[in-house]
């Protein structure tokens, strides 16, 4: 094996620096595309979820929106119905204000006719006291006849009653007026009061009206922003469908790959030329992938990576192999690097590499590794399946 000065230990860290701002961005915990997968399913059945979730709200507020329809309906009816009230008591306070007004007039002429029929009948009746001995006088002197002179002095005293008749009609024509006004006031007082409460029953109802207008509004809002919201989900869904198919396409291509690989030449580990670097890189890798699980799962992660460098269908170089598109997850995540720079290696992690460098392997040929999942069947150690 040929080892370089460990300045390459440098270089090593800007070319994997280059490497991940070259790579598209992926899930930092998907260490597989198997994994990718399942988490992108588990996604997809999220969206689905609430997709399902925002429509049955949606249908919840439509349902909400429809009774708040239908009550607006019943309140702009009844919005108009006592609009109508309103107007027919307000056309009935006016005809009673116009009666009124009438009857004033029609009472203030009785009052005037009454007054001058007094005046009349005051002066007749001081006339003809005053005149009395001259009067029957000139009735007998004027008389024809004694028949005469008693139906003149019967006209006398029917003139007499006629005043008093008139009088005492005209008397019951003001009172009749006057009941006729005390009454006419009565009905408008009344007629005011329903006024007043139509007027309250109005507002009332205007104020309901406008209340469920604004929650109408509000619903309507509110269902435009979910109906939005359900969109959004459904073209995230579409997208997560697509990606799924991608994924599956991969890992049927990687399952693929792996079945080649097997089958396929293998380079014996002396005819490697490893880099110093390599080393740090691998030991790092090593930490990100297994730095948790037992040395045997560090060892197995260190294999994985070599088995790649051994079979003819990998790039032949760790730096090849590690930074292959879209293999390893630390890569994209940007944890690798920031391993490499803060040289995070564990010195287990170096003793893997070491000795994967060296051509151990716990794993046998497996080119993969990732957390295990029903169905998938190989070489489980600490926390992975190795296959």
């Amino acid at each position: 094996m040929k080892r370089k000065g460990r300045h390459r230990i440098v270089a090593a860290v800007v070319v994997s620096a280059l490497y991940v701002s070259a790579l598209p961005v992926t899930d930092a915990y998907a260490a597989t595309t198997r994994e990718q997968l399942e988490q992108a399913q588990q996604q997809h059945e999220e969206t689905k979820s609430k997709i399902d979730e925002t429509k049955e709200n949606i249908d919840s507020m439509q349902d909400v929106k429809s009774t708040l329809e239908e009550k607006l309906e019943g309140l702009n009816a009844d919005l108009s119905r006592v609009s109508e009230n309103l107007a027919e008591l307000e056309k009935q306070i006016e005809q009673t204000n116009e009666e009124i007004e009438q009857t004033q007039s029609d009472l203030e002429e009785a009052k005037k006719t009454e007054k001058q029929q007094y005046e009349n009948m005051k002066k007749r009746i001081q006339f003809m006291y005053e005149k009395k001995d001259t009067m029957y006088l000139e009735i007998l002197l004027s008389a024809g006849s004694f028949s005469d002179f008693i139906n003149k002095n019967s006209y006398i005293e029917k003139l007499s009653e006629y005043d008093s008749d008139m009088f005492e009609k005209y008397q019951e024509t003001r009172k009749t007026i006057e009941e006729k006004e005390a009454e006419l006031e009565a009905e408008k007082k009344e007629l005011d009061e329903l006024k007043e409460q139509a007027v309250a029953e109005q507002k009332k109802v205007a104020g309901y009206v406008n209340s469920t207008s604004s929650s109408i509004s509000k619903y309507t809002d509110q269902i435009a922003d979910a109906e939005a919201q359900a969109q959004a989900y459904e073209e995230q869904a579409k997208k997560e469908e697509e990606n799924i198919a991608y994924l599956k396409k991969k890992l049927a291509e990687e399952i693929a790959m792996s079945k080649l690989a097997a089958q396929s030449s293998w380079r014996d580990i002396s005819d490697v030329n490893f880099e110093e670097g390599d080393r740090y890189l691998l030991a790092n890798l090593i930490y990100c992938e297994a730095g948790g699980e037992p040395y045997a799962g560090q060892l197995a992660v260190g294999a994985v990576v070599i088995n790649r460098v051994l079979s003819s269908v990998y790039p032949d170089t760790v730096v090849g192999v590690i930074y292959q598109n879209k293999q390893f997850s630390p890569v994209a995540s940007g944890r690798l690097a920031l391993a490499l720079a803060e040289g995070k290696a564990t010195a287990a992690c170096y003793k893997a590499a070491d000795e994967a460098m060296a051509g151990q392997t716990n794993v046998g040929n497996c080119v993969y590794f990732r957390t295990p999942i029903d169905g998938l069947t190989g070489i489980q150690i600490g926390g992975h399946i190795f296959y």
